[in-house]
């Protein structure tokens, strides 16, 4: 008995199988392409990105060694077609490069191209953070104290990653400034700093003992 039951039961199967398939067999065939492509179109995507990300990678390394090399003019080219054709990541790289290369022979138009990566919101508050770090870095000797102070101070406070660095720079021109007090207190914020980097320890370390020995005396 169980195996007529048996044979009934697949022949009711098969029957509705046959059903729904002559009502959506099109369907299903035509859902099963679509999955078949997308996942062949993500895997060209994919490989159309790598080769992408590699070309920036090895035109970004010539850059680099154009301009240790002293041939600024092939590497600002370079790193400008980077910027117009290669991938996000490394387009921004490039950017950052050229901004420092450009610096390099005219820091105020080096320190413009940091100010529009610091108003581009797209990089993420970081980076907007490294180019205003970066731009006021270029104009330190140029810039009057008030000026530094106002590109500097949003840095300077809290977590951003870059505050210690900022606290330097302040530091530093109060000091050229002859305000040894000012200048204590931005090198004694990096002190107490738990996050602060040996290196530059080492370095705040020595401006404090500049700071602690004071002003020369004038000459008579």
């Amino acid at each position: 008995m169980s195996d007529i039951f048996r044979e009934v039961d697949e022949d009711v199967r098969r029957d509705r199988f046959e059903r729904i398939w002559k009502q959506y067999g099109n369907l299903i065939v035509a859902a099963a392409l679509v999955v078949v492509v997308a996942v062949g179109g993500w895997e060209i995507f994919g490989h159309f990105r790598l080769k992408q990300a590699q070309r920036a990678s090895a035109k970004f390394e010539t850059a680099v060694e154009l301009s240790e090399k002293g041939k600024d003019g092939d590497a600002e080219k370079l790193l400008a077609s980077i910027v117009k054709k290669g991938p996000p990541g490394y387009a921004a790289l490039a950017r950052f490069r050229e901004a420092a290369e450009t610096g390099k022979r005219d820091p105020a138009a080096g320190a413009a191209l940091y100010d529009t990566l610091a108003a581009d919101s797209a990089l993420g508050t970081a980076l907007q953070g490294l180019a205003q770090l970066r731009a006021a870095m270029l104009l330190s000797d140029k810039l009057p104290p008030d000026e530094l102070k106002k590109r500097l101070e949003p840095l300077a406070q809290g977590s951003s990653p870059w505050r210690n660095l900022a606290r330097e720079l302040l530091g530093l021109a109060e000091l050229k400034g002859g305000d040894y007090e000012a200048a204590g207190r931005y090198f004694d914020e990096i002190i107490t700093d738990p996050e602060t980097p040996p290196g530059l320890r080492q370095r705040v370390e020595i401006y404090l003992g500049l700071v602690k020995a004071g002003p020369l005396p004038a000459k008579s």
